[in-house]
């Protein structure tokens, strides 16, 4: 059984949480994700779990740390600068294999910016925004649906793979109401967790859970154990939704915000003759690299579309690895480019490529 629900994005984040058997939300309110936290504040308890209002960003992911660290299903929730201050506990966290979940509803900077929609947090989430060799896994939504559909399976992945997994929604998708089906009952994958520090009750082992190696040695043997595990992930667990790429004029390589607007260009685009295919990426990490890099042998040119000065399309261009002309499209300052400002660059470009 289901039920079709008009919410705002951010609610549909916190519905999916709970119903993916998250009980321990620990936030800080920042603009606009704070439907999220409100909705947590709100039903968080009456599913028997824990709302804590922490005392900032940096006390919020320390607490998630150490609620999942116990194995309890934890997450939190911030917008562009509070998840630059999650930085440190997000890196102890991968540093520890802790399995954890934090949504990130990007507005634009650098700095404090704006609170409009952006999508420049592309680099942070992707690159490793702390410090070390450690990845998170980073889903990208670009609908209501998805962003509850996606908040649930970054928990079973958070789980599967001890790690983190980061919801990247933006300040549009976030505040924008839509009709999404929500489940009567989520599934959630059940994985035992021997490693976690809850208490032994002196029937075994004491547990330790730390990211701190002092001998060299011992830490790059915890290093090689990581880097095995992305490349699992990087195996297994790719994402991404291909359009009308075969035999395009250009294809698209957008995600989020991006990608949904570029839909209605392919319409428009096609009544004017032009056939634009689109390359969506689900997963920002793992990226979908061989996906993006056989466009080449479908089409004659490439563009990213962005909401942001240019992130995305370096990943696009390793993919694409100059086989053809990758070009780029982007607006900035929360500006979210319209329709026609998509097609007239398009035109441009196939232009240019025709000369």
């Amino acid at each position: 059984m289901s039920e079709k629900v008009l919410i705002k994005g951010n609610e549909a984040i916190g519905e999916a949480a709970i119903r993916a058997g998250c009980r321990h939300y620990f936030g800080y309110p920042i603009t606009p994700q704070n439907e999220l936290t409100n909705y947590m504040s709100k039903y968080m308890p009456e599913a028997g779990g824990v709302f804590i209002q922490a005392e900032s960003e940096i006390a919020a992911i320390n607490m998630v740390y150490g609620a999942a660290g116990a194995g309890a299903r934890a997450m939190t929730s911030s917008s562009s600068p509070g998840i630059s201050l999650k930085q440190e506990g997000i890196s102890y966290i991968a540093g520890a294999e802790i399995p954890a979940v934090v949504v990130n509803v990007m507005r634009c900077g650098p700095g404090l910016g704006g609170i409009m929609p952006a999508q420049s947090d592309y680099f942070q989430a992707v690159k490793g925004g702390g410090h070390g060799d450690y990845r998170n896994i980073a889903l990208a939504p670009s609908n209501g649906q998805e962003l509850y559909e996606l908040t649930v399976k970054a928990f079973d992945l958070a789980d599967k793979y001890r790690m983190l997994v980061m919801v990247m929604a933006d300040g549009a998708l976030g505040q924008m109401m839509e009709n999404v089906e929500f489940r009567d009952r989520e599934e959630p994958l059940i994985v035992e967790k021997p490693w976690a520090a809850t208490g032994t009750g002196m029937k075994r082992e004491k547990n330790s859970i730390t990211s701190v190696y002092i001998n060299p040695d011992e830490l790059e043997t915890v290093n090689n154990r990581l880097q095995a595990k992305y490349h699992e992930v990087e195996e297994n667990e790719v994402m991404y939704e291909e359009i009308n790429c075969e035999g395009a004029d250009i294809v698209i390589c957008a995600y989020g915000l991006a990608a949904r607007l570029t839909r209605n260009v392919m319409k428009s685009a096609s009544a004017e003759g032009i056939k634009v295919g689109l390359m969506r990426p689900i997963t920002l990490w793992p990226f979908p690299k061989q996906a993006v890099g056989a466009l080449a042998e479908k089409t004659d040119t490439v563009m990213s579309v962005e909401l942001s000065a240019g992130q995305m399309v370096e990943d696009v261009r390793l993919a694409i690895n100059g086989k053809v002309p990758v070009h780029f499209y982007g607006r900035t300052g929360g500006n979210i480019p319209t329709q026609d400002e998509i097609l007239d660059k398009i035109k441009e470009v196939l232009g240019k490529e025709k000369k």
